[in-house]
């Protein structure tokens, strides 16, 4: 939705200063989005957030401005050094209960707690980022009646269904702090899949995988992800049963050297209560993808996913009693039905060649409906620029398409925007192959001459990484099948999606492969077109490719 700047006041005091993208700060539904964060924001405490200390969303240029906190998220710090040791975990546990119990107390719902959104700031833990946020007594009339906000590796099982069967309360909080603790300390979420939906069927319907927990911590964890959020403690109650419950050693581990975390907790356990407000309206649908993003995936409208009371519930908690009716059984077929045709359609096999997606039911990587950052025609001179080099007989030009062409063998890039794309992004881009031999290659997250390249060929695509050297090394093969890309008129339109360390790419609309993205040392850049030659020993050239109706999204 916009840029975060590091910027320092008069005082030379550092803060971070959120400013809105100039497509949206027009968009009256989206000022409201922004004006609902500040607010938010606003009524938590500050000493579980990053304090808010000056914001206008009514500015021509919205912005918002928070202290700056000078610590690493979560996720940053497993990624890089995996699990946390049992005393840091404890204290996370802790300090996010602490985040929680101060942010229900001041009646506030977060709705997207995830590792991206915890700061392991100096003192205690901080819990950011409100803009999906919303005061318990409200609506989410912000939110488009076909999307639910969040993100799906951390949602309760609560959040996939309608307003009135399934009621968001504090307790889907509760939730994503079980998911983000057991991340924390086994490096993996408690329901992880390989799409999705299925992920969102394993919340419905499997327990969690703890492997890597112990002891009470563990029985905790389990406990803040029950399914029925009425069975779920609060977060007052998972503050006081981790300080004083069965964990004197773990808690005293956790407080050593840390009096502000300790500070926090009691600041957060003298926080009043609050009665019961009225449930907030979640439209139908499911919005997410991973952990790091959120992306559109529909849900069907005729789904029900909440229904008739059943089974027991433990004697230290009353409420509602839960269960999947019917209904939600025929879409979790359909669940995992996809989720087994995509895992089908990825599956390696000898060489690390990705068979090709058999039918049009997989699930592909998914396009953002909003804005684009970047949309051109490539029929004339926008975004991207003629270009020629007269050694290599190369050139990219302009004949009702972006027309790239190379005489030798080899490569060449077209000039195309120089600003960096964001490393999280979804993309299309039509493709034709105008000679034999030829491939039209996107360079994605390419920067000083290193980055990815995905090849598109007649039978295969390749996924390589292009060396500071030149050298264009292929890391993953998916071969096209029965319907390779013909030459000439045929075209062909490919989709990249590119979130965290995963890529996924299609072929007008059908899942062709995924594959991991291992090299730490790429973490963003441009989004370049131009043209490779096959990998052939008998070449010929000349070696030509098209592009049309290029589109480029955020995908956050």
């Amino acid at each position: 939705m916009g840029t975060v700047y590091l910027a320092r006041t008069a005082q030379g005091v550092l803060v971070a200063v959120k400013m809105v993208r100039a497509d949206l700060a027009h968009d009256d539904e989206f000022r409201r989005r922004f004006r609902s964060e500040v607010n938010r924001a606003r009524q938590v405490p500050p000493f579980c957030t990053a304090e808010v200390l000056d914001a206008d969303p009514d500015h021509e240029h919205p912005y918002l401005v928070v202290e700056y906190v000078d610590g690493p998220t979560l996720a940053e710090v497993v990624e890089e050094r995996g699990p946390l040791t049992n005393a840091n975990l404890h204290g996370v546990a802790i300090g996010v209960a602490t985040a929680l119990t101060a942010i229900h107390g001041a009646g506030v719902i977060h709705r997207d707690l995830k590792p991206r959104n915890v700061l392991l700031a100096p003192g205690s833990p901080k819990v950011i980022d409100f803009g999906i946020a919303r005061a318990m007594e409200a609506t989410s009339a912000n939110t488009s009646t076909d999307q639910m906000v969040g993100t799906v590796a951390y949602m309760a099982p609560e959040r996939f269904g309608t307003e009135a069967d399934s009621p968001v309360t504090p307790a889907a909080d509760i939730f994503a702090w079980g998911s983000v603790v057991a991340y924390a300390g086994t490096g993996k979420t408690p329901f992880a899949a390989d799409s999705p939906m299925a992920t969102a069927a394993r919340i419905l319907t499997q327990p969690p995988r703890l492997d890597g927990l112990s002891g009470p911590l563990r029985d905790l964890v389990a406990h803040a992800l029950e399914k029925d959020p009425a069975n779920r403690p609060s977060a007052r109650e998972l503050l006081d049963l981790l300080i004083s419950g069965e964990r004197p050693v773990a808690t005293a581990a956790a407080f050593a050297d840390q009096p502000d975390l300790k500070a926090a907790a009691v600041e957060a356990q003298a926080v009043t209560g609050f009665a019961p407000a009225p449930a907030l309206t979640i439209p139908h649908g499911l919005v997410g993808y991973d952990e790091n993003s959120i992306v559109t995936v529909p849900i069907s409208e005729a789904a029900t996913l909440l229904g008739t009371p059943a089974g027991p519930r433990p004697p230290h908690r009353t409420g509602r009693r839960w269960a999947l009716p019917a209904g939600v059984v025929v879409l979790i077929s359909a669940i995992a039905a996809g989720a087994v045709m995509l895992a089908l359609s990825l599956r390696p096999t000898a060489g690390d060649v990705a068979e090709p997606t058999p039918s049009a039911g997989v699930l592909g990587p998914a396009i953002t409906d909003g804005t684009p950052l970047i949309a051109d025609s490539l029929r004339q001179k926008l975004f991207w620029q003629p270009t020629e080099q007269e050694k290599e007989g190369a050139t990219c030009s302009f004949e009702d398409a972006l027309v790239v062409r190379r005489e030798t063998e080899g490569v060449y890039r077209c000039r195309g925007p120089a600003d960096a794309m964001p490393a999280d992004l979804n993309a299309e881009v039509r493709v034709r192959l105008l000679t034999e031999d030829s491939c039209a290659a996107i360079w994605f997250r390419f920067e000083k001459l290193h980055g990815y390249q995905l090849r598109v060929c007649e039978n295969n695509i390749y996924l390589g990484v292009h060396e500071r050297t030149g050298e264009i090394k292929v890391l993953k093969t998916f071969p096209i099948g029965d319907a390779p890309i013909g030459l000439e008129d045929e075209t062909a339109r490919i989709g990249l999606s590119v979130i965290g360390d995963q890529m996924q790419v299609t072929r007008d609309g059908l899942a062709v492969g995924a594959a991991v993205l291992k090299d730490k040392t790429i973490t963003g850049g441009q989004l370049l077109l131009g043209v490779y030659t096959e990998q052939h020993v008998d070449l010929k050239g000349p070696y030509e490719v098209a592009f049309t109706d290029v589109k480029i999204w955020a995908a956050n």
